[in-house]
């Protein structure tokens, strides 16, 4: 077998490899000879059918099956004896393949980039800190019971957050429109559920009050014969109902899995979970801007291979997310909604998997399962779930991941200048949401640059 390699890229590899006809051709032959003694053919025992018949009749398709075989088989040896680390399936395609001439194929191939790591010293790094205040847990417990509010019939005007029982018909001048008219419609002002300007008309509106409502769609409305087009509505108010939130009660409390009922316990239980909602936003916070500094230090190529590969697994958990079942084609799912975030993520565990592999970094049993404790610590049978994580070959093996991770942000960490700056609760997590959005910004930032 010859070899030769073209670097055509920085990750990029063109190999063709020759092999000897004699090869090919004894591999042929040995092949024939298994198809003769299992074939069947009209006028002949099976086992007895002349080599030059077999050759005849099956010939062609046994070359093609034997020289299919020995492309890939040669491109193994040859990945393997060149040093290469393929990302990916190559492209291969056959240039000779002719009776009595070497096998000649070309494979083109992604490799995984080389990467010489450069650090993020004298970045700077704001980590958040907070302490969770009785007066963080009594708004809590306001939002909680927020969520848990309900609608009862009030004898007043209709006010913005209220919700209003309705009928309506929509006109386009003095003709109604398809899809424009509902009986009985449950209505909650300030949802912003309908056209922009309906839902404020109908503050101040009494029930049994019927009401002349005028709005313009907007020009970019899904109904192409509505979009931009000024339209009025005749409604007619059935019911105005008000927001009651529920009083905070033993059967309130129960509700939260505080089976006593017990004050003192249930905001211990609420800021528990504050505080580890708290320590996830902090910690996702540094890594994230530790992360960013990485990736701006590192301008390495990406195999798109890997990008395609990626982008499928969030096809699939995109089409998980939204419940459209496993029988689901998530090809019908664009790669554009997800291609930006699957280069991001393949660039940074690219990344990290070098400061891993630099540092010799590794998990233990002990720090895996530790990690396992902490991610089942929100479900209400803990003990299970972290039984589920360990004994799972692949559930372990991401939380090991996970640990990983970690372990290479801290020791990037240990390059930058880490600033400790006070924090609210409220401030922390919206500083989190905003390194998350910045994130995202840059990811499609570098994909209009890329494009």
């Amino acid at each position: 077998m010859q070899v030769s390699v073209e670097t055509t890229s920085q990750i990029e590899r063109r190999i063709t490899v020759q092999v000897p006809a004699s090869e090919v051709d004894e591999a042929v032959a040995a092949r024939l000879q298994e198809t003769a003694k299992r074939v069947r053919l009209n006028g002949f025992r099976q086992g007895k059918i002349p080599m030059a018949v077999v050759r005849q009749r099956y010939g062609k398709d046994v070359r093609n099956e034997v020289v299919s075989e020995m492309m890939r088989q040669h491109y193994v040896r040859a990945v393997t004896e060149e040093s290469l680390n393929p990302a990916g399936y190559p492209s291969i395609e056959p240039k000779v393949d002719q009776d009595g001439k070497d096998l000649e194929f070309v494979a083109t191939l992604e490799i995984y980039p080389e990467i010489e790591l450069a650090g993020i010293d004298g970045t700077e790094i704001e980590r958040p800190q907070t302490e969770i205040t009785e007066a963080d847990i009594d708004q809590m417990i306001e939002t909680l019971r927020t969520q848990r509010a309900a609608f009862q019939p009030v004898e007043r005007a209709a006010e913005m957050g209220d919700q209003v029982k309705i009928d309506f018909q929509g006109f386009l001048g003095d003709e109604p429109f398809e899809g424009g008219a509902a009986e009985g419609h449950e209505l909650e002002l300030g949802s912003n559920r309908f056209i922009p300007g309906f839902e404020e008309q109908l503050v101040g509106a009494t029930a049994g009050e019927e009401k002349q409502v005028s709005v313009t769609f907007p020009e970019d409305y899904q109904a192409e014969h509505l979009a931009g087009q000024e339209a009025t509505f005749k409604v007619k108010v059935h019911e105005v109902s008000g927001k009651v939130q529920p009083e905070v009660d033993a059967d309130f409390i129960k509700e939260f899995g505080v089976e006593d009922g017990d004050m003192d316990k249930f905001r211990a239980e609420i800021k528990s979970n504050m505080e580890r909602e708290v320590k996830q936003a902090v910690q996702n916070r540094v890594k994230q801007q530790a992360l960013d500094a990485l990736q701006q230090a590192n301008d390495i190529a990406v195999p798109q291979a890997l990008i395609d590969q990626e982008t499928d697994g969030l096809k699939r958990q995109a089409a998980q997310q939204f419940g459209l079942g496993e029988d689901f084609d998530v090809s019908q799912l664009p790669n554009e909604l997800f291609a930006d975030q699957a280069r991001t993520r393949v660039k940074v565990g690219l990344l990290l998997a070098e400061v891993i592999k630099q540092n010799e970094l590794d998990a233990s049993d002990d720090e895996i399962r530790a990690r396992a404790e902490e991610l089942a610590a929100q479900y209400q049978q803990p003990e299970q779930v972290v039984e589920q994580y360990l004994q799972n070959d692949e559930l372990k093996n991401q939380v090991k991941s996970a640990v990983l991770e970690d372990k290479a942000v801290d020791k990037l960490l240990e390059q930058a200048q880490v600033n400790d700056v006070s924090m609210s609760y409220e401030q922390v997590l919206q500083a989190a949401q905003q390194s998350q959005d910045a994130a995202e910004d840059e990811e499609a930032e570098e994909s209009d640059s890329n494009a």
